[in-house]
């Protein structure tokens, strides 16, 4: 997989999630097979980098190449001046959001509110392009609602500004993440334009990954949600990509280990008091589905301290051990 000078080590990308894809977030997830990870979005609004928030945001040190940051925005010479903002502060590669459904984004009419002034897209795209040395990206959705899918235009209006590569979820900014993807868009895309072209939406499985790339023809595969309390996700697609067969679940061992580097990860990223708070999220979706899982939320959830949450952390998985010695399923 090639996107401008960089090439990955895979097909697979950790897609960009607000509160989710910091800095630790990613490092694991390439750590368990992503070939590359997208930060979460960065405002084009220069009012907001000084913020601790958006200097977390756009911290990579010690990250896994490339570095790819997502930025987000409806003005053409901010976005500019948030691209140029970020190369200069380590990132390898910009991701334009055109995709994000949220209500906040759209009412400003950035994320995939863009979809519905096809010129402005061009004119985001092509200042931002000319303005940076690294290879642009851009994300989208489908289009602007079910009567209105303009990906093919907007992905073809992309290569021909220079944009690299494409992301496209499989839903249109209307659906949010209601219903199901489809992937019929995607694969229109594919066949119309010659930059490599990333589908996502709904891949959850080894199985759903190779149906995908076969039925879309695309040339990545881009996950989100289906990672969160599961980044191995990417080393059982791979797997199953490279041999055909299903790798084993990991152990409960295995999984509370990588959960405690996570943790130590998340405590040392943000300090204290907010890696506390970062963590919840995460111990949530590890624990999801897992015996006495909604107890163990339940009291994370009130815990104030690192070392009282890790304490914690390990008494549930002992007792899962003890009544689940094989697997997680």
């Amino acid at each position: 997989m090639q996107i401008g000078t960089y090439t990955l080590k895979n097909r697979l990308i950790l897609a960009p999630m607000a509160g989710v894809t910091d800095r630790p977030f990613r490092q694991l997830c390439k750590t368990m097979g992503a070939g590359m990870a997208v930060s979460e979005m960065i405002s084009s609004n220069s009012l907001l980098w000084g913020s601790e928030k958006t200097k977390r945001r756009a911290n990579h040190e010690g990250e896994v190449e490339p570095r790819c940051v997502q930025i987000v925005g409806a003005d053409p010479q901010l976005m500019v001046k948030a691209a140029q903002y970020n190369v200069a502060n380590g990132a390898q590669l910009i991701d334009i959001n055109m995709g994000c459904p949220a209500k906040k984004v759209c009412r400003v009419m950035a994320g995939s509110a863009l979809l519905k002034d096809e010129p402005l897209v061009g004119k985001i795209l092509a200042a931002i392009v000319k303005a940076v040395a690294v290879p642009v990206t851009v994300k989208i959705r489908t289009g602007w609602d079910k009567t209105h899918r303009n990906g093919v235009r907007i992905a073809q209006l992309a290569e021909q500004v220079g944009i690299q590569a494409i992301a496209v979820h499989g839903r249109t900014r209307a659906c949010g993440y209601s219903g199901e993807a489809e992937y019929d868009t995607i694969a229109e895309i594919k066949a119309t334009v010659n930059i490599p072209v990333i589908a996502n939406g709904d891949i959850r499985s080894p199985e759903k990954a190779k149906q995908v790339l076969d039925y879309t023809g695309a040339d990545a595969i881009m996950i989100g949600r289906a990672a969160q309390g599961r980044p191995w996700l990417f080393r059982e697609i791979e797997h199953y990509l490279q041999t055909g067969e299903k790798l084993a679940e990991p152990s409960i061992s295995e999984i509370q280990d990588i959960l405690l580097t996570h943790l130590d990860n998340l405590y040392q990223f943000y300090g204290e008091y907010t890696g506390v708070r970062m963590a919840r999220k995460h111990l949530s979706w590890y624990s999801k589905g897992q015996p006495h899982g909604a107890i163990f939320r339940d009291t994370i959830n009130r815990v104030e301290s690192s070392v009282e949450q890790v304490k914690l952390m390990h008494r549930f998985f002992t007792q899962l051990m003890a009544t689940s010695p094989g697997l997680i399923g």
